[in-house]
C-alpha cells in the first residue's frame, strides 16, 4: 500500500479530490480553512493547558499556559475576524508553495529520475513556485481567488503525481521487478 508507485497514485487522487472542492466551492473551502484552523489551535490550547497542569516546574507551567493563552487568542482572532485569517493564511500558503516547490526541483535533481519523471517534478516546482509569486505579490486578490487558485494547482499536481504512479509501474514492470500489489 505504501510502496513508491501506490503512495503517488492515492497522493494524486487526494490532491484532484481536494481540488475539485477547492474549484467547485471556493467560498466555502477558504471557510473550511479557516474553521480548521480555529479548531486546531482551540486543541492545541487544550494540550498546552494539560502539559501545564502536569508539569511539575513552575518555569514550564507558564511557558505552557502562556502557549495556551496565545493559542486561544488565535483561534478566537480566527472565527471573529475571517477575513484577516484568511490573509494570513494566504500569506503562509504562499511560504509552503514556495518552500515546496524549490525542493521539488531540487529533489527532481538529486533522485536520480528519469528525464520525463525529471520534468514532472521540475514542472510541478515552478507551478508551486509561481503560485507563492502571485500570493506574495498581490495578497489582496482575496480567499475565494486563493481557493480557486489553490484548487487548479491541486488538480494539476495531483494529476502529475496520477502520472508518475503509472510510469513508476511501467518502469517497475518493465525493468523486472514485481509491480506492487494493492492500490
Amino acid at each position: 500500500m505504501l510502496s513508491s508507485p501506490n503512495a503517488l497514485l492515492w497522493r494524486g487522487l487526494l490532491a484532484v479530490a481536494i481540488g475539485v472542492v477547492a474549484v467547485a466551492w471556493p467560498g466555502i473551502t477558504i471557510g473550511a480553512v479557516v474553521i480548521l484552523f480555529a479548531v486546531y489551535a482551540f486543541v492545541g490550547a487544550a494540550l498546552d493547558g494539560a502539559r501545564a497542569i502536569s508539569s511539575d516546574r513552575v518555569g514550564p507551567v507558564f511557558g505552557w499556559l502562556l502557549l495556551a493563552l496565545l493559542s486561544v487568542v488565535a483561534g478566537v482572532v480566527a472565527l471573529a475576524w475571517p477575513g484577516i485569517t484568511a490573509m494570513a493564511l494566504t500569506i503562509w500558503i504562499g511560504a509552503w508553495a514556495l518552500a515546496t516547490g524549490a525542493m521539488e526541483i531540487v529533489l527532481a535533481f538529486q533522485r536520480g529520475e528519469k528525464p520525463g519523471e525529471r520534468a514532472l517534478f521540475v514542472l510541478s516546482g515552478l507551478v508551486s513556485i509561481a503560485l507563492a509569486f502571485v500570493l506574495f505579490v498581490r495578497p489582496d486578490i482575496g480567499a475565494v481567488s486563493l481557493a480557486t487558485v489553490f484548487g487548479l494547482f491541486s488538480i494539476f499536481y495531483g494529476t502529475s503525481g496520477i502520472i508518475a504512479s503509472f510510469q513508476e509501474r511501467h518502469f517497475l514492470k518493465n525493468a523486472g521487478g514485481a509491480e506492487p500489489v494493492g492500490v
